[in-house]
């Protein structure tokens, strides 16, 4: 992956991710917890993480690894932004992947597709 397909990558979660993650994040921790900023920061460092660990590791083991990973950096990063402990940072992630599956299927309900798929969420 070059500079330039990181960046729209990184620019399109941000987008897409982020917002979905402060509400969540609002909801569970707490607004004074749970900035907008601090959803964009999870957001970008998950993602720039994401990119360097699946190109250092590679492979079918390597692809578990990764995935494995990075299920525990986005859990870092989640909880210490957001100020909570880890399964409230687990709650916090499993409710924002199922949020925005939901938000997925509705808008492909009506037609509206979109670009990105599980993938942006670095898992």
């Amino acid at each position: 992956m070059d500079i330039i397909q990181l960046l729209i990558q990184i620019v399109i979660s941000v987008i897409v991710i982020s917002p979905i993650l402060w509400l969540v994040g609002r909801a569970l921790a707490g607004k004074h917890n749970a900035k907008f900023t601090d959803a964009i920061w999870i957001v970008v460092l998950g993602t720039v993480i994401g990119t360097i660990v699946g190109a250092l590791i590679g492979g079918l083991v390597g692809g578990f690894l990764s995935a494995v990973i990075m299920l525990f950096v986005w859990l870092g990063l989640i909880k210490h932004f957001f100020d909570c402990g880890w399964i409230k940072a687990f709650a916090i992630a499993v409710i924002t992947v199922i949020v925005f599956v939901v938000i997925v299927a509705l808008l492909a309900l009506i037609g509206i597709g979109i670009g990105i798929g599980i993938g942006a969420l670095g898992i």
